[in-house]
């Protein structure tokens, strides 16, 4: 199927460029999986099966106009070649009718790229009986995907590059008797039954102490650990109008007044994006190589912004190859030093929380972050975890607690997974460290 799918692609790539006018350029996308999908419900099977789903987009450029057309990708020429045949037809009525678009960007660059990253994954069949008996006589609920992800891009003027990468993720919660919840994502390349085994383990220890009655917290500031999935939603915001040249420019990034250098952040964060761990393709959708590496914050300055081709051209800026919607997609926040050891120790009195829920900003100029504490979340006394805690809203600036109020990080990051399956599953995910925080505001 995968090398179906590839010589579909460079048989299509040919035609089209065999055909096309003078006063013509195209871009060729594909997008595609052969990826095992199975769910869980009370540590039983509910649905499995495999997908097989590919899809090219062809984009033409004409005139300074532009438009484009998404069509199933079979691996089969038969099937194939006419929908790409009928498609370009298609834009070529289409594009003369739409109006110029003085910022778009033109195709160039010869550049090819060929990865193939291949794993090692649970075989079909082996699924269920490797993943139920860890967690019998649990209230188990989640979703194993697993198998190859395919990104290929083509245009008229040379540029070629293909990714291919076997990889799994594991999205899972166990409930109490009462509806709590512990939640819990495992992912990578290479499956390990003992460090599976170990995570449950440490969720069950969570769910554990879920089963103590609820402390109810009045509304206030408290000292805060967010685990590293918390920390990764925060991160998150950074692709909604954040670390994106585009947002800085129209004045809609939380990090404007960091630029201006109206605020600060901590010289503990550093925050970059990172493609040499090889689960993402560094290509864009106009087939540029971003950096290998990237460095965004450094020690609390920014460094850098993410720009793509197009906001380049509007804003006279030099591109470095983001994506189209200048959002982080291989992002890592680097270490600090505080030990796992030291956590609840360090922590003293104040909120434990393992995953934030439902964010949003608040404020996006002064970088203020809206949300929901969510699963196993707790009150610490004196070090020790004492009774998980009902849900509470955080209301809080990137500028408190990346600032001043960022007591420590810790020493070991933690790789949390998008597991979004919208459409595909999703590539990649932010590698994180859990991070210490002093007078964390809770609203509700």
């Amino acid at each position: 199927m995968i090398d179906q799918l590839e010589a579909s692609f460079d048989r299509i790539l040919a035609v089209l460029l065999q055909n096309l006018h003078a006063d013509e350029q195209f871009t060729l996308r594909l997008q595609g999986e052969v990826s095992q999908f199975t769910r869980f419900n009370h540590a039983k099977v509910r649905q499995t099966g495999i997908v097989q789903d590919s899809s090219l987009q062809l984009k033409l450029i004409s005139n300074q106009r532009s438009s484009s057309i998404q069509f199933p990708c079979t691996g089969d020429l038969e099937i194939d070649l006419p929908q790409a045949r009928a498609a370009l037809t298609s834009l070529r009525l289409e594009v003369p009718q739409l109006p110029v678009d003085p910022y778009l960007v033109i195709p160039t660059g010869i550049a090819t790229s060929h990865e193939v990253h291949a794993g090692e994954l649970l075989p079909d069949a082996e699924v269920v009986g490797s993943l139920l008996p860890v967690v019998e006589n649990l209230d188990f609920t989640g979703l194993y995907a697993a198998g190859m992800m395919l990104r290929g891009y083509a245009d008229s003027s040379g540029q070629k590059h293909w990714f291919a990468s076997q990889s799994y993720t594991l999205d899972y919660s166990l409930f109490t008797s009462t509806g709590q919840a512990v939640k819990g994502t495992l992912a990578g390349s290479h499956w390990d039954n003992a460090v599976y085994q170990a995570k449950i383990a440490e969720s069950k220890t969570q769910l554990q102490r879920l089963e103590q009655p609820l402390k109810t917290i009045e509304r206030g500031k408290y000292r805060t650990y967010l685990a590293p999935a918390a920390t990764a939603d925060l991160l998150g915001m950074l692709s909604w109008g954040g670390i994106s040249e585009a947002a800085l420019q129209q004045g809609r990034s939380c990090f404007g007044a960091l630029q201006r250098g109206e605020q600060s952040l901590s010289s503990q964060l550093t925050i970059s994006e990172n493609f040499q761990r090889g689960l993402v393709p560094r290509f864009n959708e106009l087939g540029e190589i971003a950096p290998a590496h990237l460095t965004l914050i450094e020690r609390g300055h920014l460094a850098n912004t993410l720009v793509n081709a197009r906001t380049a051209k509007e804003y006279h800026k030099p591109a470095n190859g983001a994506n189209r919607g200048e959002s982080l997609r291989s992002a890592e926040i680097s270490a600090g030093s505080l030990t796992p050891d030291r956590i609840l120790a360090d922590l003293d009195t104040g909120l434990y929380l393992s995953n934030l829920h439902y964010l949003n900003w608040s404020d996006r100029p002064t970088g203020r972050v809206t949300g929901m504490t969510r699963y196993a979340c707790f009150w610490v006394e004196g070090g020790e975890i004492v009774a998980p805690i009902a849900n509470l809203r955080f209301d809080e600036s990137l500028y408190r607690c990346w600032g001043d109020n960022l007591l420590a990080l810790t020493n070991n990051v933690e790789f949390i997974p998008d597991v979004d399956t919208y459409g595909s599953r999703q590539l990649g995910g932010s590698w994180v460290p859990g991070s210490l925080i002093e007078d964390f505001t809770y609203t509700l």
